[in-house]
């Protein structure tokens, strides 16, 4: 029984820590960085997972490494992340009903701040 335990966890300690190390390949590192940079920590709210020290923020930089050491995509890790904790996750979330409104509130209040402007200057002739 112990020797099982003494293998279980070598095997477990043979595995980089992909939420604090690099990986290898400088190309496939700076893809995870990309990546990294683009996803909401979800516990911090205010960071993104590459600059959060939050536990939560290295174990989803950890799932990035290792997604992209396995081939993937970035699209496609950014895709599944999504799926799994919502389109808050991403700082370029997807147009969509929930957040129409999101996209259209900077053009309404430049609207709305010209058309102010364009009355107060009328008023004044």
């Amino acid at each position: 029984m112990s020797l099982f335990l003494a293998f279980a966890l070598a095997a477990g300690a043979a595995q980089p820590d992909y939420g604090n190390t690099q990986l290898l390949d400088p190309r496939a590192e700076a893809q995870a960085r990309a990546l990294m940079g683009e996803i909401r920590c979800v516990v911090c709210q205010g960071q993104s997972i590459a600059d959060s020290d939050a536990d939560m923020a290295a174990d989803m930089r950890a799932l990035v490494r290792q997604r992209i050491a396995r081939g993937e995509k970035p699209e496609a890790i950014r895709h599944w992340l999504i799926e799994r904790y919502g389109d808050y996750v991403s700082y370029d979330p997807p147009l969509s009903g929930a957040t129409a409104l999101l996209w259209a509130t900077p053009i309404l209040l430049l609207a709305i701040g010209g058309w102010i402007a364009r009355s107060s200057f009328r008023g004044r002739r």
